[in-house]
């Protein structure tokens, strides 16, 4: 466990860093590596607690025996409800515990290191602009999305249809059906709109068009191949793709 002994961030943008990478790993933990993650809180264990480090690495394990701690704790005994309630329950229990966790670090860092009130509210602005963990683990941020796509492109068509993966790819590979050359750059600009705020379900991040990216034919959501370790190679042999957690939903009994 790292318990911030490695670094202290003494910047805003290092206190912003550090919460990033945190909020990465601690997405990964509840959503690519699931199954993982629910087996390892076992109930029959002592209180356990999910930590999120800096590297975007995530770990299930016991407090910090210091009293008090380098840092602040996460929730205690997260591995007692697990089976006491769904899974997407329990899963939405430990992301909202996760989110309040991630905010107290880093107003502990920047009280620690005497920031003033324009700093708290300028990395609270910086945290704020990404969706939350409970966001991004029950797709809430995903709706959000699609509601300001609808208004936006309440015209257009929805392209995410014509591929489940995004590029850097020829953009006649999304819209097969048009002939001429017009229609290709018409259909590619709503592309283009539509997925301009689109998340990775994977890392919460926005979608970027020189990025490549893969959608899941179960859920919808979209990924960063890097996050889900599919390379546009491997997808175009692809069928019908699942992300990791719908693949999990299904191989549990």
């Amino acid at each position: 466990m790292d318990g911030g002994t490695q670094y202290n961030p003494r910047t805003v943008e290092e206190v912003f860093r550090d919460f990033k990478g945190r909020r990465a790993g601690m997405i990964k933990a509840l959503t690519t590596d699931v199954e993982e993650f629910y087996q390892q809180c076992d109930p029959e264990k002592e209180n356990l607690c999910l930590y999120g480090f800096p590297s975007e690495q995530w770990e299930v394990n016991l407090p910090a025996e210091e009293v008090p701690p380098e840092l602040p704790e996460p929730a205690l005994g997260i591995n007692f409800a697990r089976d006491g309630m769904q899974e997407k329950d329990w899963l939405s229990l430990v992301a909202v515990h996760s989110d309040a966790w991630l905010l107290s670090v880093a107003f502990y860092f920047g009280a620690r290191f005497g920031f003033d009130k324009a700093d708290r509210k300028r990395l609270f602005n910086m945290m704020n602009d990404l969706p939350t963990i409970f966001e991004v683990v029950t797709g809430t941020a995903k709706k959000q999305v699609k509601e300001k796509s609808s208004v936006s492109n309440h015209g257009s068509s929805k392209s995410k249809s014509n591929s489940k993966s995004r590029p850097s790819e020829p953009p006649g590979k999304y819209s097969k059906a048009s002939q001429a050359k017009d229609e290709d750059e018409v259909l590619d600009e709503e592309d283009e709109d539509e997925h301009g705020e689109t998340l990775c379900g994977a890392c919460g991040e926005n979608y970027a068009s020189d990025e490549f990216w893969i959608c899941c034919d179960i859920c919808e959501k979209w990924f960063h191949g890097k996050c889900v370790k599919i390379t546009p190679a491997r997808a175009e042999h692809i069928k019908q793709y699942k992300c990791p957690s719908c693949s999990n939903k299904r191989a549990r009994p």
